[in-house]
């Protein structure tokens, strides 16, 4: 059976929240899932898993959460072949340009490290509270599974 990793970075428990709908939605599709906080785990970690998914914030214009900064920059020295990986995040459209920017970066980073892109990444407007942004979360998720089954 293949294995995802969520991580999440929240103040609010927004990403927390959309860490736990992606998980839920990978389970369903026949994944097995661990979430867990993005200071808590080493970038070397996520190499055990066949799929990573980030569930980074974006506050002030366009900062990364600082519980993943370490994780972020320790990408750059991590060779991810054959993970594949998808980012979900929470921003607020009050910040116009740099809405959900951690989302982005993440992506590219995720990228550049040479990781496989299994979804695109998908971008919630503070709480995943309305039913598009959980159907936008699920159809993630399955984007996700069918790459690695």
């Amino acid at each position: 059976m293949a294995q995802a990793k969520v991580l999440f970075a929240s103040i609010t428990g927004n990403n927390e929240d959309i860490a736990d709908i992606v998980a839920e939605a990978l389970e369903n599709n026949g994944i097995a899932t661990e979430v867990d906080d993005i200071s808590m785990v080493e970038v070397s970690e996520i190499l055990d898993y066949d799929i990573c998914v980030i569930c980074p914030y974006t506050y002030d214009e366009g900062s990364l959460p600082d519980e993943g900064l370490d994780f972020y920059e320790e990408l750059a020295d991590t060779d991810l072949n054959g993970l594949v990986f998808g980012v979900a995040g929470s921003g607020d459209t009050f910040y116009g340009d740099d809405y959900c920017k951690a989302v982005i970066d993440f992506d590219q980073q995720l990228a550049q490290a040479n990781g496989t892109r299994g979804a695109t990444p998908v971008m919630i407007n503070l709480a995943p509270d309305e039913d598009a942004d959980i159907q936008k979360l699920d159809a993630f998720a399955a984007e996700l599974a069918a790459k690695v089954q």
